[in-house]
């Protein structure tokens, strides 16, 4: 009899919604695969709901790529696994900070060195710029990432301004003000059980050690054109706030708090006029912009790919 592949997925959900797409998407792979799930605990843990100042304050550590520690895992990064799933989320346009923290720590690298990775990430809808942050933390600790998933909030943009921060400040996702409920819903997320399917069967034929897709033809991610250039614009003026607040003080320190507020003063000018004005310019310039959107596309699009088969 066949010796069952060894699965490990390290995941972390702050307010949970990752959790139940990654269940629906580990069911398939219940039967024949032997599962192991470590899930991430920061130390100090981050809080949920989040109260503002706790939110603001994990800005700059997020964006330079500085996270503060997590607990041991119960592994060691000395145990064998055929494939690694990495579940995360989006802070900043960066990866969640105890995403970052596993992937810098010496246990990180041993459990992901030479070993094929999936992401999985679940956000509002701003994942480009954070995946390539990932890929790069990934391949420094010496990972193959073969696929990835990218599930996002599917109400519109405008109703998603409101729904996300009340999610995020109050812990209510529900209906409020005739808009539809905050994040991924229930059946987006119980679709996710198709990637688990696709995996399982890949699994039983070796296919993860070819290093290629395994999950090309199942629409694995979606990627918004007229984003590319918003997040990429973001990111560098992310870098530079994130420098000037960290240069006023350490993580939780209250001396850093006006600084975060002039961020904060920023960023609603910055979605009240910046981003609707760098849409329309978009529009404008779409002619002499096509070919390098289109390029960028191709690229976030990999390794899974957008089409559905």
């Amino acid at each position: 009899m066949a010796k069952p592949k060894r699965l490990l997925v390290v995941s972390y959900s702050q307010s949970g919604q990752l959790i139940d797409i990654l269940a629906a998407l580990l069911r398939p792979l219940a039967e024949g695969v032997s599962i192991r799930h470590e899930t991430l605990r920061p130390q100090p843990a981050f809080p949920f709901p989040w109260p503002f100042f706790s939110f603001l304050d994990a800005f700059p550590e997020s964006v330079r790529l500085d996270p503060r520690p997590n607990q041991p895992l119960q592994v060691t990064g000395e145990e064998d696994f055929d494939l690694v799933i990495l579940a995360w989320t989006v802070w900043y346009l960066s990866p969640a900070q105890p995403i970052t923290a596993f992937l810098q720590s010496e246990t990180g690298k041993r459990l992901l060195d030479g070993r094929p990775v999936v992401s999985l990430v679940a956000c509002r809808n701003m994942w480009l710029s954070a995946f390539d942050t990932l890929k790069t933390l990934i391949d420094d600790a010496g990972g193959r990432l073969v696929d990835h998933v990218a599930l996002t909030d599917e109400a519109p943009a405008l109703a998603t301004f409101i729904t996300t921060p009340r999610w995020m400040f109050t812990g209510r996702r529900d209906r409020f003000l005739g808009l539809p409920p905050a994040g991924i819903q229930a059946a987006q997320a119980a679709d996710a059980a198709r990637f688990g399917t696709r995996l399982a069967a890949a699994l039983a034929n070796d296919e993860e050690k070819s290093g290629r897709a395994m999950l090309t033809g199942l629409g694995a991610v979606k990627v918004v054109p007229h984003l590319i250039l918003s997040e990429r614009a973001g990111r560098r003026a992310f870098r530079v706030w994130s420098g000037l607040i960290h240069r006023c003080g350490r993580a939780g320190q209250k001396r850093r708090l006006p600084a975060l507020l002039l961020f904060t003063l920023y960023l609603v000018i910055l979605i009240l006029t910046v981003v609707p004005l760098s849409l329309v310019l978009q529009r404008i310039a779409a002619p002499l912009l096509r070919s390098r959107v289109a390029q960028l596309v191709r690229h976030y699009e990999q390794p899974s790919g957008a089409a559905h088969e």
